[in-house]
């Protein structure tokens, strides 16, 4: 399904997990690593679209995540020709993407690369934020910037507990983290526990910014619009 500029709607997912690093997925038997992405069917939603692709590629449903936000408008890039199947060139031109930014409520547990049977990805880590894009396909580097940049700004506030203890209201004594009783080290890296990240509100990086709620982005509009095509 084109538009009438040659472009396929398609959609990306930006997830991430508490400490707000990015899911990275390494391209199946190739070096390339992306996102996860995929076309929007005829008749979908950009998010009816992006929770199956969620699925397909990465195994989650739609209760182990929460979305954050999306880009307000179509992110295009080009497919250099010899990329395109021959049957498809001289109208087919590339892609147009919707990005979501989702968050990760359930476990690294709950994901499988195999959730069918034809998977895109055979490895994945945890990415610092800004990927590194010299390890994405080159046509593809620029909207990953795009994406990336819009989406930058509604990044959670991690929440760092001392320990685990805190969260009981049970305080270390003494100084430097030791308890003051046998002078066992006390942890400061504890992340938070799971269910309370999916709780906080997104905030963007500077108070100035407009914050513009997911349900208020026109989704039905953009609906129409693939429905259109």
């Amino acid at each position: 399904m084109l538009d009438r500029e040659g472009y396929r709607p398609n959609v990306g997912i930006i997830l991430l997990n508490s400490r707000n690093q990015v899911f990275w997925g390494k391209r199946l038997r190739t070096h390339s690593w992306q996102f996860p992405q995929g076309g929007i069917k005829y008749g979908e939603s950009p998010e009816q679209a992006m929770f199956r692709e969620l699925h397909e590629e990465v195994g989650l449903r739609p209760e182990h995540v929460e979305i954050v936000a999306r880009t307000r408008d179509w992110l295009r890039y080009d497919v250099p020709e010899n990329f395109i199947r021959k049957d498809a060139r001289g109208h087919y031109k590339g892609q147009k993407q919707i990005w979501f930014l989702l968050r990760l409520c359930g476990r690294d547990s709950d994901m499988n690369l195999r959730a069918t049977n034809h998977p895109e990805f055979d490895a994945w880590r945890w990415n610092e934020y800004w990927v590194p894009l010299d390890v994405v396909i080159e046509f593809k580097r620029d909207v990953y910037q795009l994406a990336l940049t819009e989406l930058a700004r509604f990044l959670p506030k991690v929440s760092h507990h001392p320990n685990r203890f805190l969260r009981g209201n049970v305080r270390p004594h003494g100084r430097d983290g030791r308890d003051g009783r046998d002078g066992r080290d006390v942890r400061r890296d504890a992340a938070p526990l799971e269910g309370d990240f999916c709780g906080q509100a997104a905030q963007p990086v500077s108070a100035q910014d407009e914050v513009v709620p997911v349900d208020q982005f026109g989704a039905v509009g953009v609906t129409q619009q693939t429905r259109n095509l």
